[in-house]
């Protein structure tokens, strides 16, 4: 099994060599790539340093699978090389989420579909993975109707430039500032660009990613993503609402037994999900269920998990961990 990690040091792939070695995912040969800026690094991994190489030898070594933490420049440039070896690549950028011929992967939701074929699989945006986890169960009870999601998200998902300009807020230190706006004591209604319609880019990821992993393209969705000073775990308010009557003894049963979920709703006792709940940790939790008193068949929920590990690396694992259970790869 060889498996390449292409952005090896950054954030993202720090964590996925992280969650490999947790899973103890079965690799004999590990190829970590990076920019030739990295040229000479080295990675850890299950105590071994291993040098970081460029992206035409690791295209050469002809790995089973190449997971991508890299960005869409940089996986539309090289993803279909890798998948012309016969590797399947897992592009956590949002490169290939929406093309039609691309299966955009949540395993314990849709991970069946994956067939022998699909060489370029996409990962989930993190706060769509999130959200997505709690709905799918629920929409299979009740039918999903409409979703008003507001999210609170920390600024990892941005990367390690984002942490370093916090950082320096809070000493009061210089810095080179990756937000318009200073992010210390602060929020930022403004995740990725602005689009023509005045939505931001991530905004509309929650919209389309949810559409199409739910497989339901007429689905209501609007969203609003705001930055927050918190160093890991994105959080969202979600308030969802369904075709058929909804009540909370079943959706807590329904919720308490999903894979992957985690039930945390107890406020009488101040249990809620938070960012510090659900750090370093690859279940979603979800709490403050209630019923919305404005609108038929409605519920209000809080929604938690690190966006570095259910949102970004440990999900691709999972696809990646799929990819064997289906027999396209061999241990």
């Amino acid at each position: 099994m060889k498996l390449a990690l292409i952005g090896a040091t950054g954030m993202v792939g720090q964590k996925m060599l992280q969650v490999l070695a947790e899973r103890n995912f079965p690799i004999t040969k590990l190829i970590p790539v990076a920019s030739e800026k990295s040229a000479g690094r080295t990675v850890n991994f299950k105590g071994q340093s291993i040098p970081v190489v460029q992206m035409d030898a690791a295209i050469a070594e002809r790995p089973d699978i190449a997971l991508f933490s890299a960005g869409g420049e940089t996986a539309l440039a090289y993803a279909q090389k890798f998948a012309d070896k016969g590797c399947y690549v897992i592009d956590n950028s949002s490169a290939f989420r929406m093309q039609a011929d691309k299966k955009l992967i949540v395993p314990e939701i849709n991970g069946d579909l994956i067939v022998a074929s699909d060489r370029i699989i996409p990962n989930p945006n993190c706060s769509t993975i999130q959200m997505v986890m709690v709905l799918a169960p629920l929409h299979k009870a009740f039918g999903l109707k409409r979703v008003v999601v507001s999210t609170y998200q920390s600024i990892t998902g941005t990367g390690q430039k984002a942490v370093e300009q916090l950082q320096a807020e809070m000493n009061g230190t210089p810095v080179t500032p990756v937000y318009p706006h200073p992010i210390h004591q602060n929020c930022l209604p403004h995740c990725d660009v602005f689009l023509e319609n005045g939505y931001t880019k991530e905004e509309m990821k929650l919209v389309l990613e949810t559409r199409k992993i739910l497989q339901l393209p007429e689905l209501a969705v609007t969203a609003t993503a705001v930055r927050v000073p918190v160093v890991g775990g994105h959080s969202e308010s979600v308030n969802a609402s369904f075709e058929k009557s909804v009540n909370l003894a079943d959706i807590k049963q329904i919720l308490s037994t999903t894979p992957g979920v985690v039930l945390a709703d107890k406020p009488s006792q101040n249990i809620y999900p938070m960012p510090l709940l659900a750090h370093d940790k690859d279940e979603v939790f979800v709490g403050r269920l209630r019923l919305d008193e404005g609108a038929p068949n409605t519920i209000n929920m809080w929604i938690v998990a690190d966006n570095l590990r259910k949102g970004a690396a440990t999900n691709a694992v999972q696809i990646a961990e799929k990819l064997l259970e289906l027999g396209f790869v061999k241990a």
